[in-house]
This record gives C-alpha cells, structure tokens and sequence, in this order.
C-alpha cells in the first residue's frame, strides 16, 4: 500500500507540473478576468454579473492576443506581446512550484531556488507558446526573409 501512495503521489505531482505547462498562457486573462469581477461586483454588478463580466474580459484578453500576435509582423512586439502573456504565468509559476517545493524540500532557501528555477521556466513556456503561435510570420523574420 505504501508504495502505490508513492506511486500515485509522483503521478498526482507530475500531473499538476503538465496542468501548470499547459495552461500558462491563460494567466493573464484569468488575472484579467478577476479584475473585472471584483471591478464589476463593486460597482453594484452582483455575482451573477460580475461572472459574466470575468468571462468576456478573459476571453476578450485571450483572443485580443492571439489576434495581435497573428496580425502584428515587426518581431519585437510579437516578442512584446508574448512577455506580457508570460509575467503573469511566470508567476503563477514560481507560486506553484514553491508550494510543491515546501512540501517535500525541508530548507526555504533551496524552496525558493526551485521555485525560481520553476517560475522562469513556466514563463519561459508560456512565451514561447505566445510567441509561436504565428510559426510563419516570426520564422520568416528571424531568417530574414520577410516580405
């Protein structure tokens, strides 16, 4: 019985680093998403409201994004706009990874340096994602062989 809790625990622990790396990109839209509500419920919205509220700036966040990368050719800002999908992830990311740090990792200094390690990369995959999601335009750019 022990070692199938170990097992499950690795596989339990394995399938939240893959939830974190898959849904880094949407980060920001979710941090978006509760601005809007707590900006909507205080204003009088109530909850019902401020949910709906918190769905269309999130969804609006995300296919604002995507739109500018995909229209955007000037490499910097595509690169621009995938930092800015990837600051909220990259924390999300260190936040994470600290929690799953302290509970097996006694001393904090060595927690916060894998949670530091773990930030960048999340971040890193969420720019990348971003980044990327237009392989044409940006891969013509850095050869040089733009229209």
């Amino acid at each position: 019985m022990l070692v199938i809790g170990i097992i499950f625990s690795f596989v339990g622990i394995g399938f939240i680093c893959w939830l974190l790396f898959a849904v880094a990109i949407y980060a920001l839209p979710c941090f978006v998403g509760a601005w809007a509500a707590i900006a909507a419920y205080h204003s009088g919205a109530g909850i019902i409201g401020a949910i709906a509220v918190a769905l269309a700036a999130g969804v609006a966040t995300v296919i604002a994004g995507q739109l500018a990368i995909l229209t955007v050719r000037v490499p910097i800002i595509i690169a621009a706009i995938g930092l800015l999908f990837a600051a909220p992830a990259t924390i999300a990311g260190y936040s994470a990874t600290l929690g799953l740090a302290e509970i097996g990792i006694p001393s904090h200094a060595w927690s916060v340096a894998f949670a530091v390690i773990g930030g960048a990369m999340v971040g890193g995959t969420a720019w990348a994602r971003m980044t990327f999601t237009a392989p044409p335009l940006l891969g013509q750019a850095l050869a040089g062989n733009g229209d």
